[in-house]
Parts: C-alpha cells; structure tokens; sequence
C-alpha cells in the first residue's frame, strides 16, 4: 500500500476475511455440505470462487434457483453456520494489528460500522466474541439488504446510518465483489490479502492500496 492524502471520516469494514481471518472455515463448511449432504462433488477451489453474498445465493449459483425450498434453504444455512462456528471458535481473533487500529480511529473520533453479507447469528458471533461492539457506530448485516454486494446497498446503508458521505468513507474489504461494491457506492477502498490474490482485483480504480494485516505503517497516512 503506497502513502496516501485521503482522509476518511469513516472506516466501514467487511467483516469475514476482513476484521477476521475466517473464510477458510466457511469454505470448509460449505464444502460439507455440499459434498457430504448434498452429494455435488464440488472441488474446495471451485466451492471457494462462490463465497460471497447471501447463503441462499451461494446456493442458488451452486446448484441452481428453487432447487432447494425456503423451509431447505433455512435448514441448509443453519447448518452451515453451525459448521462454521464450531470449526472457527478455538481460532477467534482479530486480525494482526486490528485491535491497536480500532484504538486509534476511535481516539481520532473516526466513525466506524460493519458492511457484511453475514447474518447476525455470525456478526454478534465474532463482535461479542471479540467484545468490539463498543467501537462501532453500526452494522448492517445480510438482513439489512435486499440485494447483497456487488450491489452498492450494504455500503450505503452503513454510510447513512453513521450520517457520513459516501466519499468519505474508505472500505476495508477482502473479495473482489466487496471491492466492487464500495466502487458502486463511490467509496475508496484498501484490500486484505487474506482470501484472494492481488491479479483478482485488476481493474478496480477505487483500490488505494493491499495490506496482509493491520500492521502496515502506510495506515498511518489514512489518520
């Protein structure tokens, strides 16, 4: 990430890969499912592309619209869920640096919200688990939405409820759709190495720049 003048008076955060390094436990979850329950024979790379959006989008693009009732959908994502937590509980954290982060944008009085395609289940899961609620002004959840990213809502939503412009916003995001999303919403955003490679973001201009952690001193341009 290269030094930067902008100077947001909101971070709004992703949170799975972004404020957490947990996409792999939702792969694997997903992978379960699909594999052991659902009989597809899906590769974990080709179960990984699909991990964004609502659970019963990632369905819909697996396997197809109304395969699956809305009583099936609701019993295949609560278990899913279940998977997930169950694996990536003894693994809870922060990613590095992030606590020391939150700190210093609350001492700068930047306001700060989560934009996440996750369920509430999931985000009071990490944010009471971390006990970080008190550093955000906001949460828009998978529920908040009716259309999840790429579509600008998510992000929109979580600017309007902390009553900040939209291009005074910066995004930390981890998947090209996120990106995407903060693009359509006319936000800039910084990207986590957590989940995918630097070439899967080509053509996104609103990229300031790639960090693998919080600990990158470039942040320090963004206070």
């Amino acid at each position: 990430m290269q030094k930067v003048t902008f100077k947001p008076k909101a971070f709004l955060f992703d949170l799975n890969g972004t404020m957490i390094n947990d996409m792999e436990y939702h792969t694997m979850a997903w992978h379960s499912i699909m594999n052991e329950d659902l009989g597809a024979d899906l590769a974990y790379e080709t179960v990984k592309k699909e991990m964004y959006g609502k659970n019963h989008e990632v369905l819909e693009r697996v396997f197809g619209k109304d395969k699956f009732s809305p009583d099936e959908v609701e019993k295949l994502s609560i278990d899913k869920e279940k998977r997930y937590q169950e694996g990536y509980f003894p693994h809870l954290a922060l990613i590095d640096g992030l606590d020391k982060f939150l700190d210093r944008a609350k001492a700068s009085n930047i306001a700060m919200a989560i934009g996440s395609a996750a369920i509430p289940f999931n985000i009071d899961f990490v944010v009471d688990g971390l006990n970080i609620r008190d550093y955000l002004a906001a949460i828009v959840s998978a529920d908040d939405v009716k259309i999840s990213k790429p579509n600008p809502e998510t992000f929109l939503k979580a600017a309007k409820a902390i009553n900040i412009a939209p291009a005074d916003c910066l995004v930390f995001e981890d998947a090209p759709k996120g990106v995407e999303s903060a693009f359509n919403a006319g936000m800039k955003c910084v990207v986590l190495t957590t989940t995918h490679i630097i070439e899967e973001f080509d053509g996104y201009p609103n990229i300031l720049g790639y960090i693998n952690d919080y600990n990158d001193e470039k942040l320090n341009s963004l206070f």
